[in-house]
């Protein structure tokens, strides 16, 4: 098998249980993720405001969402979930600056006064 065709296996096995389950958070997670390796932004972005709405204070979770947004490029939309991913704690930086899921938001001016604002409040 391919990867595509490992992905598109994985899409059809977790959208077969979310049928049975529909917030089985898990197989949200992970089809979330399965939808935006095959580059299904907008499927993912879906998964992605579902789970906000179960986890609605996970970091993560909001930190994904800003992902979905910045595929999408929505960038009012990914810039608030950033800053709400940020505000419940997450902190990985390194990360944001080099994930490729926010290539489109780190061009907006308002990321890089996003960073600096939370890096001076952690210190």
């Amino acid at each position: 098998m391919t990867q595509k065709e490992d992905i598109d296996f994985e899409i059809s096995f977790y959208e077969g249980l979310l049928k049975k389950k529909p917030d089985f958070i898990n197989a949200l997670i992970a089809l979330g993720d399965a939808y935006t390796k095959r580059g299904r932004y907008k499927e993912g972005l879906k998964i992605d405001r579902k789970l906000a709405k179960l986890k609605p204070d996970d970091p993560i979770v909001h930190y994904n969402l800003a992902c979905s947004y910045s595929l999408l490029e929505m960038a009012d939309e990914s810039m608030k979930a950033l800053t709400k991913a940020i505000a419940l704690g997450y902190r990985d930086f390194d990360f944001m600056n080099n994930d490729p899921d926010l290539e489109f938001i780190r061009k907006d001016l308002r990321y890089q006064n996003l960073i600096k604002r939370f890096k001076k409040i952690d210190k």
